[in-house]
């Protein structure tokens, strides 16, 4: 009996860590470029752009958006919609939170978080950076929040945009990868991929 358990968890054991951390190190290498470019991309116009309002361009939800638009390509909530979608309306619901609630209170913070995953459960633009993209809205610091409702445009727009076009070309440069996972622009790529290797 006590043999038949161990050996049933050893399966457990072996499959969770063998087969979730098996390695594809091309993979792994247009995740890292595509993620250094976007991410670098953003902090080289933040380090530009000296304009007291231009300086914030770089906030740390786009971090958690790289790892899903280049190393979880195929998730849902890597696609187009949600990455610019859940950050824009998460954008909008912790500004307008800051801006009747106050950036002093807890509660504040609680209810950007909160309403900004009702908002993109609703809007079908489930993007989870989304949740800390509304919660910098509100504890981000004097600089985020003077910048009111300039802070969904600039950075959480042009931020979002530049991502997607990066990871755009970053996921689709090789036939392994396909970004977005169904579209219009996927099957463009595609037939250019084929027709490319046809002649």
């Amino acid at each position: 009996m006590v043999s038949k358990h161990v050996k049933r968890n050893y399966r457990i054991v072996r499959y969770v860590l063998y087969k979730e951390t098996l390695l594809n190190t091309r993979e792994h290498v247009w995740s890292f470029l595509g993620a250094f470019c976007g991410i670098g991309l953003l902090a080289t116009c933040q380090g530009v752009w000296q304009d007291e309002r231009l300086t914030v361009l770089l906030i740390g939800s786009f971090g958690a958006s790289s790892v899903l638009v280049f190393g979880a390509i195929q998730s849902p909530y890597a696609q187009p919609r949600n990455l610019i979608g859940g950050h824009v309306l998460s954008a909008v619901i912790g500004v307008a939170c800051q801006q009747l609630l106050g950036a002093d209170t807890w509660y504040a913070a609680a209810f950007a978080v909160a309403l900004a995953i009702i908002g993109m459960q609703y809007s079908k633009t489930v993007h989870p950076p989304g949740g800390a993209t509304a919660l910098i809205a509100v504890i981000g610091g004097p600089q985020i929040v003077a910048m009111g409702w300039w802070y969904v445009l600039m950075p959480v727009l042009v931020g979002a945009l530049v991502l997607l076009v990066v990871a755009l070309v970053f996921n689709n440069l090789t036939a392994d990868r396909a970004y977005p996972t169904s579209g219009r622009f996927t099957r463009i790529i595609r037939r250019r991929q084929q027709g490319g290797r046809g002649e």
